[in-house]
């Protein structure tokens, strides 16, 4: 129970919960992810997910009207925690240049952890692929590309003459389409693009030399 004058902590989707509450939402979401990931939204039922999270499955639609809903939280929850990772990558890198030449590395090593955002992208899951793209911390990322590339501009390592929202917005476009490319064909792909894409990615924001 959340004491006085304090509001519950607010959910990915903005949904509020306390204490236990919250952890049992989290204990479905964690099962939903597996399960989802795992066997796909068809095979899976929402009694499955309950069972594997140790709760009745009436209990699961107190937080959850459907198994729609509860799957489109659960790839909520899974793809975000795939872009934190890039995010903390983008924020705390140290090296001007290698950030920017990592980052796709750094996404696809995460996505690797997380089945069903792997599943998404893979394409396993063509009716909600594009939702990944809309998440609220894909916004995130994409602001903390763009304040990257303007302290890079100040320090002089990236060209004063773009305009760092539209470059950052195009980067994380590429950036995705790239690994759901890799996700579906295998990471020959990368072996085969990755350092003509990273090219291109210098030969649009460096300076000349």
């Amino acid at each position: 129970m959340a004491t006085q004058g304090r509001s519950a902590p607010a959910d990915r989707d903005g949904s509020k919960h306390d204490g236990k509450g919250a952890q049992t939402r989290q204990a479905i979401l964690h099962a939903a992810i597996a399960r989802f990931g795992r066997e796909g939204y068809r095979a899976t039922s929402v009694a499955d997910i309950a069972r594997d999270a140790g709760v009745g499955a009436t209990l699961t639609y107190a937080y959850f009207p459907n198994k729609e809903a509860l799957f489109l939280a659960a790839l909520d929850e899974d793809a975000a925690a795939v872009i934190e990772e890039g995010l903390s990558h983008v924020i705390d890198g140290d090296d001007m240049r290698a950030w920017r030449d990592t980052l796709l590395f750094t996404l696809l090593d995460a996505v690797e952890q997380h089945p069903l955002a792997r599943r998404v992208l893979a394409g396993l899951e063509p009716t909600v692929t594009d939702r990944v793209a809309e998440i609220p911390v894909m916004a995130e990322l994409r602001k903390a590309v763009a304040d990257r590339l303007r302290a890079d501009q100040l320090a002089g390592y990236v060209r004063s003459d773009i305009d760092p929202d539209a470059i950052a917005n195009g980067s994380v476009a590429i950036i995705l389409s790239l690994m759901m490319s890799v996700l579906q064909f295998g990471r020959a792909v990368v072996d085969m693009f990755a350092p003509d894409v990273l090219e291109v990615f210098r030969a649009v924001l460096e300076p000349p030399r």
